[in-house]
Formats: C-alpha cells, sequence, structure tokens
C-alpha cells in the first residue's frame, strides 16, 4: 500500500487515540445550564431566556417511566437577589419577591403580555392592563391558548422574609403537543434588579435528549456512514487491484474518502451519545467538527486541483502550490469557525448572532473557489482542444457537466434556505430543519462519487496521467475512456505518430510560462 495512504490512516489512528483518551471530559448538552446568569431589563419587566428547544408531544402518560415520555425538568434552580432588596423585609413576611418561570408554544406567543390602548406591548401587568385584561398586576400577562387552556406554564416562585436565596423544589412539566417550546424566567417587581440563577433544566424527547431539530440527524448519518462505506469498498477494491498504475491524483481522492467515511461515523457516535446521556463532550464534538472541516477543505482543494490538470494536464501545481495551500488554510479555519459555533456547546434549536457573521466569510470563501475552480476548468479544457487529446478532454468535460450541475444546485438550495429562515423566524418549521444541514452532505458525496467514477483507478491510468509528450494524440474510436481498465489495454490503446516533432517541446514551454503567469 502506497505511502500517502498509511499516513491518512495512521492519523486516523492518532485522533481515534485522542478522543477516546479524552472521552471522560464532558459538558452539558440538552442539559440547560445556567451559571450566575443575571436577568436583563426587557421593558417593564427583568427577563433571563431558558432555552428553546423542538419538543415531540410524549407518547406514554407514565410519569414513573422516563422511556416515550417528553417534558422539561427543574433541577437545582436557585434565584439570589440583592442584599439591599432583602433587607426592605423582615424575617416573618411572606412573598417579598416574585419570580415567575414561563413555558410557552411558538404559536402561542402573543399570549404572553399585552399592550394597553394600542401602545408598547409589555410582559408584566401594569394598572391600566389590569382594567384592561383582567391579569394581576406586578405579574407576568397570561392569556390561555386556544387550543389547551392550562397553557402557556406559569409556575411561581416567591422568595420568604428577608432571605437571599429561593430554591425551586424539583418540578417537571410534561409535553403533550409537538412544538417548538421556550422557557423563560420573568421578574417584574423593580426591586428585584441585579438578581442571578443558578441551576439547570433537563429537557427531553420521547426518544432520547437530542434537540428536535438534531434528532433526524443521527439516523441520517447512519445512511451517510453505509454510504461512504460502499463506496470505500468499490474504490478500495480497485485501488488494490491497480496499486501499482496508482496516480498522485487517486492518492488524494482515497484520502477524502476516508475522511468523510471517518467523520460520517463520528457525527453518529457523538449524536448517539448525546441522546442516550443528555451529556456532550465538549472535546470530543470539537474534534468531530474538526475532522469534518479538514474534510470539507480537502474536498475542495481536490476540486480545485482536478480542475488545473493536476496530475493528468501538469505533473505540479508549481507556482499555484502557495496560493491553494493558502486558500486552504483560511477556508480551514473560517470553516472551523462556523462549525464549532453551530455544535460545540450549542443547546438551543436557534442559532445565535455570531453564527450569522461567520457565514459571510464561509460563503465569500466558497464563491471565490468557484470562480478559480471554473476559470482554472476553462483554461484546462482550452489546452486539452488544442493538443487534441480526445480521451482527457472527453473525462473533463464530463467533470466540468456535473460541477456545472453541483453549483446550479447549491445556487438553488441557498435560495430555498434563505427564503426558509426569511419565513420562520420562529423556528416552528423545525421539524424539517435537519434537510436544510443534510443537503450539503448529499451533494458533496455525490460529486466526490463522480470524481470516482471518472478517476478510477485502473491497469491503464498510468498512460492518462502527465507526459512530457503533451501532443500526443489517441484515435478516437481506439481510445478507452479511463474508468474502462481492460486486460487488453496495452494492445488497444495504440499512440498516433505526431506529425511535428518539436510540438511535444514547445507545448512543456506553454505550460511552463504559464505557470510563471499565474
Amino acid at each position: 500500500m502506497d505511502s500517502a495512504f498509511q499516513i491518512a490512516i495512521r492519523n486516523i489512528g492518532v485522533l481515534i487515540f485522542l478522543l477516546l483518551s479524552i472521552a471522560l471530559k464532558t459538558t452539558n448538552a440538552s442539559i440547560h445550564v445556567y451559571q450566575n446568569q443575571l436577568f436583563d431589563e426587557v421593558g417593564n419587566a427583568f427577563l433571563l431566556p431558558g432555552g428553546s428547544e423542538g419538543l415531540a408531544a410524549s407518547l406514554s402518560s407514565d410519569k414513573s417511566a422516563t422511556g416515550g415520555r417528553s417534558f422539561i425538568r427543574f433541577e437545582n434552580i436557585t434565584f439570589w437577589r440583592t442584599q439591599a432588596a432583602a433587607d426592605e423585609h423582615v424575617d416573618m413576611e411572606h412573598s417579598t419577591g416574585l419570580i415567575q418561570a414561563v413555558i410557552f408554544e411558538a404559536a402561542d406567543r402573543n399570549n404572553i403580555g399585552g399592550s394597553a390602548y394600542g401602545g408598547q406591548r409589555s410582559i408584566c401587568c401594569t394598572p391600566d392592563l389590569a382594567k384592561l385584561e383582567g391579569c394581576k398586576q406586578g405579574e407576568v400577562i397570561r392569556i390561555p391558548s386556544a387550543t389547551d387552556i392550562n397553557w402557556p406554564i406559569v409556575l411561581n416562585i416567591q422568595f420568604s422574609g428577608n432571605s437571599l436565596s429561593k430554591i425551586i423544589d424539583n418540578a417537571e412539566v410534561s409535553i403533550t403537543k409537538t412544538g417548538m417550546y421556550n422557557l423563560f424566567f420573568v421578574a417584574c417587581d423593580p426591586k428585584l434588579k441585579g438578581t442571578v440563577m443558578s441551576g439547570k433544566t433537563v429537557w427531553k424527547n420521547p426518544d432520547g435528549y437530542l434537540p428536535g431539530r438534531m434528532a433526524p440527524l443521527m439516523k441520517f448519518y447512519v445512511y451517510m456512514a453505509v454510504a461512504y462505506l460502499l463506496l470505500s469498498a468499490v474504490w478500495f477494491s480497485q485501488y488494490m487491484r491497480f496499486w501499482k498504475d496508482i496516480l498522485q491524483l487517486q492518492r488524494c481522492i482515497t484520502v477524502v474518502i476516508g475522511l468523510g467515511l471517518f467523520e460520517m461515523i463520528l457525527w453518529y457516535l457523538d449524536f448517539a451519545n448525546f441522546n442516550n446521556t443528555g451529556m456532550r463532550p465538549i472535546v470530543i464534538t470539537t474534534w468531530v467538527v474538526t475532522v469534518g472541516a479538514i474534510r470539507k477543505t480537502l474536498s475542495r482543494l481536490l476540486i480545485l486541483s482536478v480542475s488545473m490538470g493536476y496530475g493528468v494536464v501538469r505533473p505540479t501545481l508549481g507556482g499555484l502550490t502557495t496560493k491553494v495551500l493558502l486558500i486552504g488554510a483560511t477556508y480551514f479555519l473560517a470553516s472551523e469557525l462556523l462549525d464549532i459555533t453551530e455544535y460545540v456547546g450549542t443547546i438551543n434549536d436557534i442559532s445565535g448572532r455570531a453564527r450569522l457573521f461567520l457565514v459571510l466569510p464561509d460563503a465569500f470563501l466558497d464563491a471565490f473557489l468557484i470562480l478559480w475552480i471554473f476559470t482554472s476548468l476553462s483554461k484546462t479544457l482550452e489546452q486539452l482542444q488544442a493538443k487534441r487529446i480526445s480521451v482527457k478532454l472527453d473525462i473533463y468535460r464530463k467533470f466540468s457537466n456535473a460541477l456545472a450541475v453541483a453549483v446550479i444546485a447549491s445556487v438553488a438550495w441557498i435560495t430555498y434556505e434563505v427564503y426558509f429562515k426569511a419565513t420562520d423566524p420562529f423556528n416552528e418549521r423545525w421539524q424539517s430543519a435537519w434537510i436544510i444541514t443534510a443537503f450539503w452532505d448529499i451533494l458533496s458525496f455525490a460529486l466526490l462519487c463522480v470524481i470516482c467514477y471518472l478517476w478510477a483507478p485502473s491497469q491503464s491510468s498510468q498512460r492518462y496521467a502527465y507526459s512530457e509528450d503533451a501532443g500526443e494524440e489517441f484515435d478516437d474510436e481506439e481510445a478507452q475512456s479511463l474508468t474502462r481498465g481492460h486486460s487488453d489495454g496495452d494492445v488497444s490503446l495504440v499512440k498516433q505518430e505526431r506529425k511535428n516533432g518539436h510540438v511535444g517541446v514547445s507545448d512543456q514551454e506553454d505550460d511552463s510560462e504559464e505557470d510563471k503567469r499565474e
């Protein structure tokens, strides 16, 4: 087996070892943790967001069983008010400060709060709203849902006497309807300004702890792992069969296939562990997204190198090597930062502004790579057409067609993704949001399959590698496709006699001058 493939296997082994060595270092994931978080002033209330997730309806009503149930559980929630607020009360007083935990479905978001005379919307009940809405002054305005009068859920937590803290008794709210649920802790009393909260809430779906948006991806990664496994089996069987005739380009393809399979397996293991335990190791997730960023970077560099004719039209990238490595390193960093923001430490089903900011450089680099790829591909096709190398020209035409289809599909999907997010600001279509992520993995895999088909290992691979006799011509009827290796290939592929003896030398000089200019 060639050295490049052995290096890739060793690197994968090192990654597995590192993952296993840090597997015990975990952090809470679907378990939302609050560590001395401060209530923020919003309008006439003090708010602390508790989380937002898509939850499916419980499959079982048996509260003694965990399996099949969907719920939000409060554990060790503790509120701390300021010393000044506590000193305003005496030890024997009751109800000296109210904090309310509000749970509502996104569809019922207008059932929280109200507006007097069409003015600014208020979360807490004011004297005017108490007359109009019949709410209780100093508490959250709650309007019963049209589908269930018990929703939204409001839990009251009262400070007693002059105590500084208040602990919620462990409470659990069962989810009986599928939807996007939001949790807020609200204080309407102005004296509770500066209150902080610690503790955690556990959010669970019937099938496990995965947030609703992420749950379908666990099965998806199983299917993708199987697809990569089948591709690997076909590719490696050909690779081992014709290992003596392997091109450098085919070694690069081998590494990308191996990384793709490894990434899909890691994603599934990460999601399965998260779903079963409710805990997600932050370092392991970081390694998973790092492997993914490496795979995406190498995939793009592979397509760029193929478009430049690496290993087929030119032996090396020449003066472009530094530029290719630089764009690769930049793309890796942008992709790594984006994926870390998206997956590492992320619990809620709503993406933050930081992710939106990091999407821009990633999108810009993708657009720049696409432009570079098609520019290089156009030059390569012109060279092959001028030198009348029919077999290579046919392969590159098929590759350019596949690439064009992929770009058109990408633009169409980006348009749909923008529409999807613009028309769903509250993530009410969370059950189908996983398709947005899955599409890019499917498209990347499909394009990899096309490359594997066009540049599959065969006994005639070396005949289609770069040759100093760049002006050689092949008879169209006798030329064999790179993907069709036959035992009689040595006889059927006959090199035609060159009409001009100096063509190969002049073409080689032209390629060298082009590398210098680029």
